[in-house]
């Protein structure tokens, strides 16, 4: 069994919901769009993966593998709402699937939090972010790969700027106190992060 199926199964079995027909494959298609070389099945297994070795620390852990599975579901790389809109489909799927209101709303405030515009509160929302951040304190060779991936998806943009702005996006993790949120991403990944970081800052 996949990552992508263990993960879909454990999911609906914590919210106690059936999982709707075919959207499994609707998922999984959207993450195979041509537009995405970062935000692609790929960062989605290495989500799933992460969260497998944190499942135990969510308070509601169906909620958050639901979270990661729809957090990129939608993605236009020259969209301003792509957060908004993955809330959005969640949603609907929640709703059909009759999850229950609090259920619905945690959902929609943790694929907001991968915003990343303000430090998340919420220990699920916490946990989710650091699993979203991950990749910043991978191996340099996968780090690398992760900035040539996301460079590939702004290739419309002109050099000087994208390096520019992408600057800025980096050196602003930098500046925080903790790049991660949870005392078990900032054992494993802090260290490597800042070092990846500072490398292309």
């Amino acid at each position: 069994m996949s990552v992508f199926e263990e993960s879909w199964a454990q999911a609906w079995a914590d919210l106690g919901l059936a999982s709707p027909s075919d959207l499994f494959g609707l998922l999984l298609g959207a993450y195979s769009e041509p537009q995405r070389h970062y935000h692609s099945k790929q960062h989605l297994a290495e989500c799933l993966n992460a969260f497998g070795q944190v499942r135990h620390l969510a308070a509601h852990p169906g909620e958050v593998a639901i979270a990661l599975w729809f957090h990129d579901a939608v993605y236009d790389v020259r969209g301003k709402s792509n957060e908004q809109q993955s809330a959005d489909w969640a949603l609907r799927v929640l709703r059909h699937a009759n999850a229950d209101n609090n259920v619905q709303q945690r959902v929609e405030c943790l694929i907001l939090a991968t915003k990343h515009d303000a430090t998340p509160t919420d220990g699920d929302q916490q946990l989710l972010v650091d699993i979203d951040l991950s990749i910043l304190g991978a191996t340099p060779k996968r780090f690398a790969e992760y900035d040539r991936q996301v460079r590939a998806e702004y290739s419309w943009v002109p050099s000087f700027i994208y390096n520019m702005k992408r600057r800025g996006v980096l050196q602003a993790f930098l500046a925080r106190p903790n790049i991660y949120n949870t005392s078990y991403f900032r054992e494993r990944y802090e260290q490597q992060a800042r070092i990846n970081l500072a490398a292309v800052a």
